[in-house]
């Protein structure tokens, strides 16, 4: 598909809050190799059909005309991006893009050591691996696969590869992993990586979440400084996700509070599914339709939709649900039956 004239952007898009559109989290398969309790702990789902999916040229066209309204950091995700076959190419072609600063991914690991110097070679910038354990047993139970040595091996192939900057990113629940955070932080060392500590989000909704269930990001910061003492926040002007904290040996870390200290206030970022709906924040339960014009090849028509859809983004989905909890309405977020209906409700359809 040949990319018509751009339109003539003069700024970039702002919501009704002034966020401006930054950052893509790019869908490139809501297929997933593990089935994780907090994320796809049902063993079918209602998939996407194959044939709605986008092709790579058809992603490439939108990346283009996101550009043109301020995105310059891309995330590739899925379900478990590695599973979608030749990812390098189509990281070729987003690496074309001048205005892409920043190229990422993040997986599971599992398919990483067979895959990473492809995905270096073709111009990704950086890798985050999803691990919530450090235990086999526990990594079994959580994810129902017998796959914790290959993503291991995933890990410390990284730098081999050539990436800088790796992240780890760990769910942290209680009664599972809340006694390993002290040795995760210091995989993390080992493996030149730095840990993300996540707290557990109601999302979708087969995750059987609850309050209960959720470190939160004090709870980690009190556990942590009886290990290694006095914990001093990174002063940064960034609308990352991850609030960034140093150890006194310079170690660093973050912690993503979204469920306790919601961040909507700065979120730069909007999703896309591998079939071409827009979602303008995880929590949101419509999306928007780019690939009816973009295959009727109404590239007009795709620019207004993300246009209006952004200007008129009032979504602060994290910070809705945190006042439902005050009010001790907090329950699930999207019934099960309707999820089996719409695909694209769960989170791994959405890039998580």
């Amino acid at each position: 598909m040949s990319l018509e004239s751009k339109q003539s952007v003069t700024s970039d898009l702002l919501d009704t809050f002034d966020r401006p559109l930054r950052s893509l989290r790019l869908s490139v398969t809501d297929r997933c190799n593990l089935r994780c309790q907090y994320c796809m702990p049902e063993e079918e789902y209602a998939w996407l059909p194959r044939n709605t999916l986008l092709t790579f040229e058809e992603i490439n066209v939108l990346v283009s005309i996101f550009t043109e309204f301020g995105v310059d950091r891309v995330r590739l995700t899925g379900g478990e991006p590695l599973l979608r076959r030749d990812l390098p190419t189509l990281i070729r072609m987003i690496s074309q893009h001048a205005r892409v600063q920043d190229i990422a991914l993040t997986t599971n690991g599992i398919l990483l050591e067979e895959q990473g110097q492809d995905l270096f070679d073709a111009g990704l910038h950086r890798v985050t691996v999803s691990l919530d354990t450090l235990k086999p047993e526990r990594f079994k139970a959580l994810t129902r696969r017998e796959t914790f040595d290959r993503v291991l091996v995933g890990i410390q192939s990284v730098e081999k590869f050539g990436f800088k900057g790796l992240k780890i990113d760990t769910v942290a629940m209680k009664g599972f992993n809340d006694d390993e955070l002290v040795d995760l932080i210091e995989y993390g060392k080992s493996v030149n990586a730095e840990v993300r500590f996540i707290e557990y989000m109601d999302v979708g909704g087969a995750n059987e979440w609850a309050m209960e269930k959720v470190l939160s990001r004090a709870e980690i910061l009190l556990s942590l400084r009886q290990k290694y003492g006095p914990i001093e926040p990174v002063i940064e002007n960034s609308s990352a996700p991850a609030q960034r904290f140093l150890l006194s040996d310079g170690t660093t870390f973050g912690i993503i509070p979204s469920t306790t200290t919601p961040f909507c206030a700065t979120c730069d970022r909007s999703r896309l599914t591998a079939d071409g709906f827009w979602y303008l924040c995880l929590y949101a339960k419509d999306g928007i339709d780019l690939r009816e014009p973009l295959r009727m090849k109404d590239l007009a028509e795709v620019r207004k939709r993300i246009q209006t859809g952004w200007n008129a983004r009032t979504d602060r989905g994290a910070e809705d649900r945190k006042q439902l909890e005050q009010a001790s309405m907090r329950g699930r977020f999207i019934e099960i039956e309707k999820l089996r209906r719409d695909p694209r409700l769960e989170m791994h359809a959405r890039g998580g």
